[in-house]
């Protein structure tokens, strides 16, 4: 049987539940209805709002280097603190949260499997009174790793005459153009529908179970490696509506199946779909 190849970044709810109180561990709770968290949040975990917190408000690109050491001194994270992630939507937007926080260099993460959902369903605690953690010591990272792990529009299009595994993760309407959104939202975002010439469709939810829990390492290699081609060293591209879904899906692919090449296109369908020039491609 195949293991995941970096099992210490997923961790199961008994293994949170028995590290609550652990001062190496700052658990962050991520999601995309952002007031949640005030709703009631695993005991000790801080909240990082994915549009407020790590998203320029001028300009569409993360916050500043400078600015990211802030917000994790505020939430009393160092660079030695294990950031543990975990929110709804199966953790599309934990994992984004992890994504961006790889972005800074920052090493020690972890996604709680499952979710907040399953850590509801099991019946295990919540609590609304919200951590105060002294200020940690952050030193401003040097650099963004963007090169390694986010493509731009750009490096998508230089992309594309290689034949490179690009993958699309959301629902099959929106890869064939039926629709600008997943059938549940406003279907608003952009002005084409389709998909990006030669990409391949792979929901994101593909790699999960019903309980929102990742499926097992075999089960993730037939369907990306066996299924679609991707391998440990060859290049690949991710993408969804702005990036949070992709995420899920680049942490699947680097942490559990150990792809070393693999970036996400945040940009994705919102900047695709409403690119002057842009080629789009539908079934």
């Amino acid at each position: 049987m195949k293991e995941y190849a970096h099992p210490d970044a997923l961790v199961e709810t008994a293994w949170l539940a028995e590290h609550l109180q652990d001062p190496g561990v700052r658990i962050i709770e991520s999601n995309e209805d952002v007031l949640l968290y005030d709703t009631g949040h695993i005991p000790g975990a801080v909240h990082i709002d994915w549009r407020a917190d790590l998203n320029d408000p001028l300009v569409r690109d993360y916050i500043a280097p400078d600015r990211f050491a802030a917000l994790c001194r505020k939430n009393g994270i160092s660079e030695t603190t294990t950031c543990l992630f975990y929110g709804d939507k199966s953790n599309w937007w934990a994992c984004y949260a992890l994504w961006a926080f790889r972005l800074y260099g920052h090493e020690r993460v972890k996604i709680l499997n499952g979710g907040r959902d399953k850590w509801i369903r099991e019946g295990r605690p919540l609590v609304r009174e919200k951590p105060v953690y002294p200020e940690a010591s952050y030193a401003v990272p040097a650099e963004r790793h963007d090169k390694e792990i986010r493509a731009f529009y750009e490096d998508v299009r230089a992309f594309l005459p290689t034949g490179g595994p690009l993958i699309d993760v959301r629902s099959p309407g929106e890869y064939t153009g039926e629709l600008l959104h997943m059938p549940e939202y406003p279907q608003e975002g952009a002005l084409r529908g389709g998909h990006i010439p030669g990409a391949r469709s792979v929901p994101w939810k593909t790699a999960v179970r019903e309980d929102g829990s990742f499926k097992s390492a075999d089960e993730l290699s037939q369907i990306y490696e066996e299924g679609c081609g991707l391998s440990a060293d060859r290049e690949a591209i991710v993408y969804c509506r702005i990036g949070e879904r992709s995420s899920h899906t680049w942490f699947v692919l680097s942490y559990l199946l150990g792809h070393r090449k693999v970036r996400n296109y945040d940009g994705s369908w919102t900047e695709w779909g409403n690119k002057v020039g842009a080629p789009i491609q539908r079934p």
